[in-house]
């Protein structure tokens, strides 16, 4: 199988995404995960841009990466000075890394308009700052900016400056869709151009999603001749983004026959994501294809009826090769195949009876309010009451929150739970910073004697959304709260015109689960 390099640029051009920035620290994990993944290149960053950039350059070497080049990105040189004293160019140097990213003009606007020099003289200047860098020692990368507008305005020009970065001694030839306004089948075209044009070049491509086409754009120049191909984890980066390569990856991989990482390395890709959104502290994008967590998420009746019949009938690959697992998600809307799906999953008996008794009573809960997609643990639970299986661990006699709220004086919250646990009471007092905080800290301790698994647990998401919205504030809420331990992760929901009420459900779900989990 023909080899694909990639090249990920996340800390540089995927912290150029609105409401993206990476500490020194984050940058280092990140590199260091990158890594691990098994990913040939990592561009470390704009070299002269700040401190920051500079301390990781240093502190990167101290990692003892594996697998991967590091390369600092800079421009080519200024049109008013001369390459030994640039300052982009000195500082890809002062990074002592073994590759350099250079990026130039190749839109003959740009020439003209950005740089304010003539043709002739842009073409100077690619060269000189690429043999430049090449003397010195480094491997150098040239990304031609806005390669796909220069080659659709004035392709000879576009041709000249490639021309240029290669006799002067560039390793990759990378195109860019700086723009991302390029369409693949013109992707395809200029790419095959530029591999005939240059057979003995190394030919990349870097594209930005603003056409919703970054993926595809990738995988067609690929088809065209390109084998080094640019991106970044989750798309993160300018404007719409970059092209994503928990995306392009597999696709390559997968769908295309090439060979880009190995197999035990393709199953970290879901994790890879899902690290990245952590780090980055973002929200995860639960729709993003093959690493999402809605990826293999079935809703409709027919379809989960068919793939407990056959698994390709909805799922284009197996969720395993990227890491990824399937999910049958239980609504109003799904049909017994869904509960049926579930009751095989958690190794439960297969009966259809019961599966009609489950069904029925998720459909009178959601008609309520609730909604159990993100709430698997409160289905478990749901499952085992409709089986008549379920013993709580615990009975509530009553609890009382006060909030407590003096001119200039700090907001005060206390919660006290009343609960039967076994043979003892529990009457226990918690604060917090707000009733929910306050009442997890009583509930937790008055069950922790019992229960020390509970201990492992903790609170990691809060949401709160009306349901009939029409009824102002005396609307139902639906709150769902996200826990986890060291094993997993798992979701609850609670539903009542009081918003305390609707939290105290979904926290005693929380803790019954975990357990129950630790009983089981």
């Amino acid at each position: 199988m023909t080899q694909i390099v990639l090249y990920d640029t996340t800390l540089r051009d995927g912290m150029q995404a609105e409401g993206v920035s990476f500490s020194l620290e984050d940058k280092l994990a990140i590199a260091q995960w990158l890594d691990e993944l098994g990913l040939p290149y990592i561009e470390g960053g704009y070299a002269a841009s700040n401190a920051k950039e500079k301390q990781f350059f240093q502190d990167v070497g101290t990692l003892g990466l594996k697998n991967a080049r590091i390369a600092a990105f800079g421009n080519t040189r200024r049109a008013d000075c001369r390459v030994d004293d640039d300052v982009s160019l000195n500082a890809i140097l002062a990074c002592h890394v073994p590759t350099a990213t250079l990026v130039g003009k190749t839109w003959d606007l740009h020439v003209r308009e950005v740089l304010g020099c003539s043709l002739d003289e842009n073409l100077i200047i690619c060269a000189e700052s690429v043999r430049y860098l090449k003397q010195k020692g480094l491997e150098v990368i040239f990304d031609a900016e806005h390669f796909f507008d220069g080659y659709r305005e004035n392709p000879e020009y576009a041709l000249k400056v490639l021309t240029a970065a290669a006799e002067a001694g560039a390793a990759t030839l990378v195109l860019c869709d700086t723009n991302g306004g390029s369409l693949p089948e013109q992707v395809f075209e200029m790419t095959q151009r530029v591999c005939q044009t240059f057979p003995a070049a190394m030919v990349g491509v870097h594209t930005h999603n603003d056409s919703d086409c970054a993926t595809a754009n990738s995988l067609a120049a690929v088809r065209a001749g390109a084998r080094h191909v640019q991106g970044t984890v989750n798309g993160l980066g300018e404007r719409c983004g970059n092209a994503n390569l928990c995306a392009v990856i597999p696709g390559l991989a997968l769908k295309m026959g090439y060979q880009v990482l190995a197999p035990e390395k393709m199953r970290m890709l879901t994790e890879t994501s899902h690290f990245l959104f952590e780090v980055g502290n973002l929200a995860p994008t639960v729709n993003l294809p093959y690493v999402g967590s809605s990826a293999f998420a079935h809703k409709a009746g027919l379809h989960v009826d068919a793939l407990r019949k056959n698994r390709r009938s909805y799922e284009h690959i197996d969720p395993k090769l990227v890491g990824n697992e399937r999910r049958f998600l239980i609504s109003e809307l799904s049909g017994k195949s869904n509960i049926l799906a579930e009751l095989e999953k958690a190794k439960l008996t297969q009966d259809k009876a019961l599966a009609r008794k489950i069904l029925a009573r998720v459909q009178e809960l959601e008609n309520e309010g609730y909604q159990f997609e993100a709430a698997n643990a409160s289905f478990d639970l749901l499952i085992k009451k409709v089986m008549g299986t379920f013993r709580p661990s615990f009975e509530l006699i009553k609890y009382h929150v006060d909030v407590e709220k003096e001119t200039a004086c700090a907001i005060i919250t206390e919660a006290t739970v009343k609960l039967q646990v076994g043979e003892r009471i529990e009457h226990v007092v918690g604060e917090g910073d707000g009733p929910v905080n306050a009442l997890d800290a009583a509930l937790r301790r008055s069950l922790e004697a019992s229960y020390p698994a509970i201990r492992e647990m903790r609170l990691i998401d809060y949401k709160v959304r009306v349901v009939n919205g029409k009824e102002g504030t005396a609307a139902r809420v639906r709150v769902v709260i996200e826990s986890r331990d060291k094993q997993s992760i798992w979701g609850t929901v609670g539903v009542s015109a009081n918003i305390i009420e609707a939290s105290w459900l979904a926290l005693v779900d929380s803790v019954e689960y975990k357990i129950q989990k630790a009983g089981s």
